[in-house]
């Protein structure tokens, strides 16, 4: 294109190319290309600077995005909406909240109103963000507001902007985050007032904060509604429901959830199978969790290895360390590699069988496949060695943590106190502990 003669193509046919290499992610051809633009003799318009803006945005590089604005004014083109919510979601997804608001409120002296995707953009920063309330109050600050959701889709309809439902979605979603369930059930009311019908997703974010808040009548209520509505729930609702109910040891009503989930017609996924196995075993039904999990491997249900260390970790506790112990081992024949989740329970239940030859066994076999013992791991074990007198085996722990530059914490800090209190060990057999480069 660059190179037709005798001269090259529209500005509009280089604005296409940008566009196509933008979504499909081409970015660093895209800014090589750009420019050379301007050997042709053609000038960038609005639209490709858009672009440009865009592409500079999802690479992670927000500053190079404003230059690009800059370069807008200085061509006295005015930047549009499109401009800005480029640079606003770019600022969220650096965490850059507060610069995202304060371009927000800035919008109109360039002589741009703000559309419902740029409301969007910033609520769902400013909800996602760690710092939600403080965030969220600074920015009606600057709005002139009184640090509510409300007045921010007040301030949306009174310009003419008519959130739609993922707008409502965001902010009930935020309110679930901070724990202001109620708040978000009031917008989620007044939605259909405002014209938005109900998603399968406003309901799904509604019910997992009542299961977060351990209000699960709650979210039987809205499970309820849904299906009087004609509206089906998806496997998302049914798991954040089994956890729910879990949780409060419902287990014989997770039961009948799961027949009415079949029933529906839904599939179940690895996530709903690992959460009832683990829910099952948590409250202590650990022959119906067997029972499930052994169904399921004859059905060929895909099962992963969370779902085996539910299942391993139900053992355990329940005394059943010879049941844990062959299911442990036949991981690789099903084609499931053990992770450091695996081994800890593992662990932690032969030192807690005092099976403690076997249980250091296991951790060289950590180190042997090339896997980080974490803290658990070596507590779990100086424990163990302590209750059976061994605590030459703990200096021999301490200086593998050294070696690997992992620093003790607080739990194993109080072993090794404990120790020197009793006499047990001296201080010079302790490593120091110094970061290793």
């Amino acid at each position: 294109m660059l190179n037709m003669r005798p001269s090259p193509p529209p500005l509009t046919s280089f604005n296409s190319l940008f566009g196509c290499l933008a979504k499909t992610k081409h970015y660093d051809t895209l800014v090589s290309l750009f420019k050379r633009l301007n050997s042709t003799g053609l000038f960038p318009d609005r639209y490709t600077y858009n672009i440009l803006i865009n592409c500079f945005c999802k690479m992670g590089r927000v500053s190079h995005g404003f230059v690009v604005l800059g370069r807008i004014l200085r061509s006295c083109f005015t930047p549009d909406a499109v401009t800005f919510n480029s640079l606003i979601k770019g600022l969220c997804a650096e965490s850059r909240i507060m610069e995202a608001a304060a371009l927000f409120t800035k919008l109109r002296v360039f002589g741009c109103e703000p559309n419902v995707f740029t409301y969007n953009t910033l609520i769902d920063g400013l909800c996602r963000t760690g710092h939600t309330i403080v965030a969220l109050n600074l920015f009606e600050e600057m709005t002139n507001g009184n640090g509510e959701f409300g007045v921010m889709l007040e301030l949306m309809i009174q310009i003419g902007v008519r959130p739609d439902a993922s707008v409502y979605n965001t902010l009930m979603d935020g309110f679930c985050l901070t724990g202001r369930v109620n708040r978000a059930k009031e917008l989620f009311v007044s939605m259909e007032s405002m014209g938005c019908k109900h998603t399968v997703f406003s309901y799904s974010i509604l019910i997992n904060g009542y299961c977060k808040n351990k209000e699960i009548e709650g979210a039987l209520t809205l499970y309820s509604e849904m299906l009087s509505k004609g509206i089906k729930p998806d496997v998302v609702i049914y798991n954040t429901l089994f956890i729910g109910l879990f949780e409060i040891h419902l287990v014989e009503r997770a039961f009948k959830l799961f027949d009415e989930m079949q029933c529906d017609g839904v599939a179940a996924d690895t996530w709903a199978y690992r959460t009832f196995i683990d829910g099952l075993c948590k409250n202590g039904y650990i022959v119906e969790a067997v029972e499930l999990f052994r169904t399921l491997r004859i059905l060929k249900c895909e099962l992963d290895i969370r779902a085996y260390n539910c299942l391993i970790d139900g053992l355990c506790k329940s005394g059943r360390l010879e049941i844990a112990w062959e299911l442990f081992r036949s991981l690789p024949r099903v084609g499931l590699m053990a992770d450091v989740v695996t081994y800890n329970i593992m662990i932690h239940g032969l030192c807690n069988d005092g099976q403690m030859d076997k249980a250091h066994g296991l951790f060289l076999d950590v180190e042997a496949k090339g896997l980080e013992p974490n803290f658990v791991i070596f507590n779990t074990l100086m424990l163990g060695f302590i209750r059976c007198n061994e605590t030459s085996k703990v200096i021999e722990l301490l200086h593998r943590m050294d070696k690997r530059n992992i620093m003790p914490d607080a739990s194993i800090l109080s072993i090794v106190v404990d120790l020197l209190v009793k006499n047990e060990i001296s201080l010079n057999s302790i490593p120091q502990f110094q970061r290793h480069k």
